[in-house]
């Protein structure tokens, strides 16, 4: 009978984060595939830089699902650079969306985008948190690997390297890498940014709130869907999402 794994204790994580909160992206995540098996994922939005934390888990755990949610208003760029990736690195990508697509969304509510913070949260809890919770659900995900970095917003630098979101391990294999580490990795193995970053967007996500930046600001001031930088995939979940899921069945 296959062992029952247990997810480790927040003192195990403090241990864990002491061990390995020096090492290279390839040895964190060859602990967490060993660590959980077939119960490791790994996310991506097939942003600027995902190639990196793509080729990373290519490299290290080749059989580690990926999880990317499709919100419907992604850049038509996105779609294809996701699947020349895809071919490329010959990953495992389920794709999640909501299941209410974005026409019917419009038709009944409008552009919740445009309807200030509320419709903005609203935006996201349909079209971006249900489906990664689900897809987290599905695929039994106890271990999560994300390509976060500390520099991107005030809430990711504070992470650890080994976190705990929603009752799950987060771990965040290059959290502290720095622009230029990305950059030499990408040359290093040849790997290909985003099409659109040549055309000025440096945070890229749903095509109606994204908008190109320039040298002197801040990539994330390309993001402009509400007040706060994050979208809330990577934040933990409020009590009333919680309670949403819940009777949703998840």
């Amino acid at each position: 009978m296959e062992a029952v794994r247990v997810a480790p204790a927040d003192t195990d994580l403090d241990q864990q984060n002491r061990a390995l909160g020096t090492s290279t992206p390839e040895v964190l995540i060859e602990w967490a595939s060993q660590r959980f098996g077939d119960k490791l994922i790994a996310s991506t939005s097939f942003g600027a830089t995902s190639a990196v934390m793509l080729h990373l888990v290519h490299q290290v755990a080749p059989r580690t699902p990926i999880i990317c949610v499709d919100t419907g208003y992604l850049f038509p760029e996105t779609y294809q650079f996701a699947e020349d990736l895809i071919k490329r690195l010959e990953l495992d990508v389920h794709f999640y969306a909501a299941p209410m697509s974005p026409a019917r969304q419009e038709a009944l509510y409008g552009k919740l985008w445009e309807q200030g913070e509320e419709g903005v949260n609203r935006y996201l809890q349909i079209n971006k948190v249900e489906p990664m919770q689900r897809a987290l659900h599905d695929l039994g995900a106890e271990g999560w690997m994300a390509g976060l970095r500390s520099e991107q917003t005030e809430h990711r630098a504070g992470l650890r390297r080994i976190d705990r979101q929603d009752g799950r391990v987060k771990i965040h294999p290059i959290l502290h890498w720095t622009d230029d580490e990305m950059t030499a990795y990408m040359e290093r193995h040849d790997l290909p940014y985003h099409p659109m970053v040549q055309q000025g967007y440096r945070s890229i996500g749903d095509h109606h709130s994204t908008i190109p930046t320039t040298a002197d600001m801040d990539p994330r001031d390309g993001r402009i869907l509400g007040k706060t930088p994050e979208c809330g995939l990577h934040l933990p979940l409020t009590e009333e999402q919680n309670q949403s899921l819940k009777s949703s069945g998840l």
